[in-house]
């Protein structure tokens, strides 16, 4: 199996924030958070009824992929076997006779293909058998897996009244293991993508192994360039289903089940689509007493506009469509036949369970609600417009979402047109205020051009004599990065500052502490801070000696340095020797006084020094030269 995504999800590099997902979503479950770029679905709120999908138009919805699975499965040596829904006929009119639509699947590499109206006959007779023994018991069915997710998560105290059969889908995978055996691999071809879903929930997801939407199939036939005119005619393997085929209609399965349908005398309620379900199961919740009948819903006016389909129109074209094929396969039916194979399978267990998952999110406090409401403007009841642009029932039922942390206030279109207003008398204001500043703008610039050009005569004549100078000079910012150097700095530096410089000019923007031991910088650092500067140190870098002044130029925002190499050629070899001799000179009056106290002992302690001050004077000043 895959990885357990969520049935869908939203792909933020597709999503442009139009918020449709989250303006058609019946349950709020796509949050919309100020610190979130994109909207975001909750998976545990989800319902799985693609509403979200089809109305993302960019089509940043997406769904779990199950055709790699599906390709694994066919790739595998494994008997795999396809269970059609019968929406096909609506699905893929393109495709001439239902004979090709079953070849391109075994061309595809299914070993089998059955038609998923046997298991809509099977488990339509065992509504029939419910609703005659319900003992005045209400009823919900259960076919829809977006219906079901949708009472356990939000309507929970219904549980008990949802049909407890499994799915036709279910009941028709039961009856293709026990046909081939328990190993035989089961995908359900259909048009709702939260069959995903409802496959996970038997045998741990091995009785149903894999569901593809129609959708997806188009996508593999493509892939395989399986076309209807290089296949031949194939019709499903039995067990052929009856009236079963008319599924896909809202009260098709009535019909199949043989439950009467006229007004005055059924005892069932056919819903389909989001409004009317939405309101069906309201008005059971708080009416059965007095309504007294069984519901049939679908959130997808039957399975005729499945999310999991090309197309999502046309609805009374696909109703004649089914209807259609529903007779061309009853009247080709050997109907003794499937009265037999009815009996052989109504033996199996259809019965099922569901766990009630309360995903109702408490109301905010009415003062909230209050606040949110003074923010989008609607404080006054006067303005309370309900025109539900917001995709909300009223504009109190959004200031609830938005206090729950499920929307944000600019989904509110008067909210927004309001801003936008506000947003448009400020530009006027600004740009008035620009007309009155543009004369004088005018006026000022041919004077800041001329100060331009002395600025950069004296900039230029600065570098020239910065570059001239045989000391290094090196200016930084608060973050020690360099605003400005020499080619004296860069020479003291060395040759790697030199390879920077190649591709840096200047070394501008280049980061002190890369350059420069941490002493060196840590000064630049207390001159930033304290304001202060620092005079005359002496620094051994590398093989040289050099003399560093900081001083400030803008208290924590700017210092400057100068840097001399007191080894260069440059630098009068005078002023290291004054300072060589100075430093010795101080040590050999302390050591005479050393000397004079301990006798001597002292004598060979001079000597020894006189014998290194004349080495180091040696050194310093070189051949042939005299201090």
């Amino acid at each position: 199996m895959s990885e357990r995504k969520p049935i869908f999800y939203i792909n933020d590099q597709k999503c442009r924030n139009s918020y449709s997902c989250v303006r058609v979503c019946p349950v709020n479950a796509i949050e919309v958070r100020a610190q979130k770029e994109h909207p975001t679905i909750i998976p545990e709120r989800c319902i799985g009824c693609g509403l979200c999908f089809i109305a993302c138009t960019p089509g940043a919805v997406e769904y779990r992929d199950s055709r790699e699975n599906v390709k694994r499965l066919l790739a595998s040596g494994r008997k795999t076997a396809a269970l059609v829904a019968p929406s096909i006929a609506s699905e893929f009119d393109d495709i001439t006779d239902f004979r090709k639509f079953v070849s391109m699947l075994r061309a595809l590499g299914f070993d089998y293909v059955h038609e998923n109206s046997f298991g809509v006959d099977l488990i339509a007779a065992s509504y029939a058998d419910l609703f005659n023994k319900a003992g005045g018991k209400y009823y919900i069915t259960a076919n829809c897996p977006a219906i079901v997710k949708l009472i356990e998560k939000f309507h929970p105290e219904l549980v008990s009244n949802l049909a407890p059969l499994v799915s036709p889908m279910i009941a028709t995978a039961m009856v293709v293991k026990e046909l081939h055996g328990e190993e035989v691999a089961t995908v359900f071809i259909g048009p709702c993508i939260d069959s995903k879903d409802e496959a996970m929930l038997y045998r741990e997801g091995k009785l149903v192994d894999e569901v593809l939407t129609f959708i997806e199939l188009r996508q593999l036939f493509n892939e395989f360039d399986i076309q209807e005119r290089v296949v031949k005619m194939s019709d499903f393997d039995p067990p052929h289903g009856h009236w079963g085929a008319l599924y896909p209609l809202p009260a098709g399965i009535l019909q199949a089940g043989g439950i009467k349908r006229d007004i005055a005398v059924s005892g069932v309620i056919t819903a389909a689509g989001e409004e009317d379900v939405t309101e069906g199961i309201n008005d059971f919740e708080k009416y059965i007493d007095t309504i007294r009948h069984h519901f049939n819903l679908f959130f997808c006016h039957g399975c005729l506009l499945g999310p999991g389909m090309e197309t999502h129109k046309e609805r009374f074209k696909r109703r004649a469509l089914v209807r259609l094929y529903a007779e061309k396969r009853v009247n080709a039916l050997d109907k003794k036949k499937w009265e037999d194979d009815v009996r052989k399978w109504s033996a199996l267990d259809f019965s099922r369970s569901f766990n009630p998952n309360d995903q109702r999110i408490p109301e905010p406090p009415e003062e909230a609600i209050k606040e949110v409401m003074k923010i989008i403007g609607k404080e006054n009841p006067n303005e309370e417009l309900d025109c539900g642009a917001c995709g909300y029932q009223s504009c109190r039922h959004f200031a609830s979402t938005v206090a729950k942390g499920l929307a944000v206030p600019e989904m509110c279109h008067t909210y927004n047109l309001r801003n936008k207003q506000e947003y448009i008398e400020t530009l006027r204001q600004t740009n008035r205020k620009l007309a009155e500043t543009k004369r004088a703008l005018k006026e000022s610039e041919e004077l800041a051009m001329r100060e331009k050009d002395v600025a950069q005569s004296a900039s230029d004549m600065l570098n020239n004599m910065l570059e001239k100078l045989p000391t290094g000079v090196v200016i930084v910012d608060n973050n020690l990065r360099v605003l400005h150097s020499n080619l004296s700095f860069i020479n003291i530096l060395g040759e790697d500052a030199k390879a920077i410089s190649d591709i840096i000019p200047g070394l501008v923007g280049a980061d002190l502490k890369t350059l420069m031991p941490f002493n060196v910088y840590n000064m630049f650092t207390y001159v930033l801070k304290e304001d202060e500067p620092v005079v005359s140190k002496d620094i051994h870098y590398e093989d040289s000696m050099l003399n560093i002044s900081i001083f400030p130029i803008k208290k924590n925002k700017m210092c400057g340095a100068i840097i001399r190499d007191l080894y260069s050629p440059e630098v009068q070899g005078e002023e290291v020797i004054n300072r060589v001799s100075d430093v010795i000179d101080k040590n050999l009056e302390m050591v005479q006084k050393i000397g004079f106290l301990l006798g001597e002992g002292a004598s060979e302690t001079e000597q020894m020094l006189n014998s290194i001050i004349e080495s180091y004077r040696k050194r310093s000043l070189g051949p042939g030269k005299i201090r």
